[in-house]
């Protein structure tokens, strides 16, 4: 069983950045596929960044291209979402999660089965 923890999460203006960070421990040794995904209130959770197990490949969200980069550290077993000017339809909650699915990046929360408890982002305009 894997375990997330999130952190990194906070208050910023409209235009600054902000580094997400996903403690992940349990089962580690399969480096998992990770993502990152958010919550805004009264919307769905949606897809905002992806990373295979080695950090080769990654995808994300038209919404955030070019400004959020996400990437991992197998040796330190955290995964991390750098994110760049920001933006207040930004502000949601922002979930790390794993899936024990292989061979191509997955972009929807059910393919994904386990979950961290979620850091607050919010953006000020």
């Amino acid at each position: 069983q894997v375990q997330l923890t999130e952190s990194g999460g906070g208050l910023v203006q409209a235009g600054g950045s902000l580094r997400l960070s996903c403690a992940v421990s349990g089962r580690t040794l399969s480096s998992p596929f990770m993502g990152w995904f958010r919550q805004a209130p009264g919307k769905e959770r949606e897809f905002v960044a992806a990373i295979t197990s080695r950090g080769i490949s990654t995808h994300y969200s038209d919404s955030v291209k070019g400004r959020f980069t996400i990437s991992r550290d197998n040796a330190k077993n955290t995964v991390y979402l750098q994110m760049n000017s920001l933006r207040p339809e930004d502000t949601a909650v922002y979930y790390c999660a794993a899936t024990k699915l292989a061979g191509y990046i997955r972009v929807t929360a059910a393919s994904y089965d386990a979950w961290g408890q979620g850091t607050q982002v919010t953006v000020s305009s």
